[in-house]
């Protein structure tokens, strides 16, 4: 890794800089206050990554209709925001939490964020660290509930984009979203994430059982 940095233009390279003290100066401290907003983190973190990185939320739904395997969903939020809603099959780890995780060096591992800067940060981590098949969920949650769970159809689309929406019309129903055919009138505080039948998975590592004392 430091052999790459070496190698990177006078620009770049102090973006990476920047962006690493970013990144420990926002985990030292509270990793839930406003400290780090006074740093553009999204700018200085994109700036070391390349859309090789990148995974699509398209590519992410149909990974997960074929029952792929070969990879870790990882999902950075809040308990509560995943609690809330999470994408199949992901287990919630907090950025602070990634280093005693359980997570493997050799594995595909794929985070998500509400949007690419906290999952931006998280890949900087652990590429720092070794960890060689790291990538991002461009765009977050925010993309999969834009162009999964509720795509939406203009009203003056063309005959490619009403092919595009039909498709992914059936990639929603799939995950249980409302296709949004007549996007115009649809009122937002009306649109409702889906329940989830899968079980909630916080863990990614399962802590032994504590053996029962035994007599009184």
């Amino acid at each position: 890794m430091k052999d790459k940095i070496m190698q990177l233009s006078g620009p770049k390279k102090l973006a990476v800089v920047a962006f690493a003290f970013g990144f420990i100066a926002m985990f030292a401290g509270n990793p839930y206050d406003n400290t780090f907003t006074n740093v553009n983190t999204k700018e200085i973190a994109l700036s070391s990554m390349n859309d090789a990185d990148k995974i699509s939320v398209s590519d992410l739904a149909d990974w997960i209709i074929k029952a792929k395997a070969d990879y870790k969903l990882v999902d950075l939020r809040s308990q509560e925001k995943f609690e809330e809603y999470f994408i199949p099959s992901a287990y919630n780890v907090l950025p602070v939490d990634l280093s005693t995780s359980g997570l493997m060096r050799n594995e595909k591992i794929l985070l998500y964020g509400d949007d690419n800067v906290i999952s931006a940060q998280a890949w900087f981590l652990l590429k720092s660290r070794g960890y060689k098949g790291v990538y991002i969920l461009d765009g977050g949650i925010n993309a999969w509930k834009d162009q999964i769970l509720f795509p939406k159809l203009i009203a003056d689309a063309t005959p490619e984009q009403t092919i595009e929406f039909n498709k992914m019309k059936e990639v929603s129903l799939y995950f249980g979203g409302a296709p949004q055919e007549n996007s115009e009138q649809v009122n937002k505080a009306e649109i409702k994430m889906p329940e989830l039948k899968a079980p909630v998975q916080t863990n990614l590592t399962t802590a032994p059982k504590k053996k029962k004392r035994e007599g009184c």
